[in-house]
């Protein structure tokens, strides 16, 4: 990825598989400060995580406890997943301005850097993480273009990740254009 210079590699930070949230994270961090190095220009996104079962990225505490373990801060930021939000227990459809103030504190909207967008499956706060088309799911479509037009968000790349065929990707590519 490093001969396209601004890069982003977005990945699940991973799963504890019964050590403990405490026991992952130096491992996670441990993990990145291997593959980083100083030359590198590409950026590390670790996403936001619905929190179900041993995943670990479930909450903003947890994602900001393993960026201070990473040497080469400047090079790792956080892709904010709306349906992993939301399954995780962060209201964006009637608290999105709180949601986001809470991002800010606890990480920094500064290493915000990129969206994926996606309805959820499930209600809100089910720890499950099941995507769903643009305006099926439990999150809507009014709140999901309250989050495209959001102007905190509004120089952030977003990555479309729903269920969908090349149409039904065409149909919410349009939508969303038209928002």
């Amino acid at each position: 990825m490093d001969y396209l210079p601004g890069n982003y590699y977005n990945f699940h930070p991973g799963s504890h598989v019964g050590q403990g949230v405490d026991a992952a994270i130096p491992m996670i961090a441990d993990a990145i400060n291997c593959a980083l190095r100083p030359e590198h220009s590409t950026t590390v996104l670790l996403e936001t995580m619905a929190g179900k079962g041993s995943e670990v990225g479930g909450s903003f505490e947890e994602l900001r406890a393993i960026i201070d373990l990473v040497e080469l801060k400047d090079k790792v930021g956080v892709c904010l997943d709306t349906c992993h939000v939301w399954d995780g227990g962060y209201d964006i459809v009637r608290d999105l301005d709180g949601v986001l103030r809470a991002f800010d504190e606890i990480i920094g909207l500064d290493r915000l850097k990129a969206i994926h967008l996606n309805d959820s499956m499930n209600a809100y706060d089910s720890h499950k993480d099941r995507h769903q088309k643009i305006g099926d799911g439990e999150i809507g479509a009014e709140a999901l273009r309250a989050v495209v037009k959001h102007p905190l968000l509004a120089d952030k790349p977003f990555i479309l990740e729903t269920p969908n065929d090349d149409e039904g990707y065409m149909r919410e590519i349009a939508m969303i254009k038209n928002w």
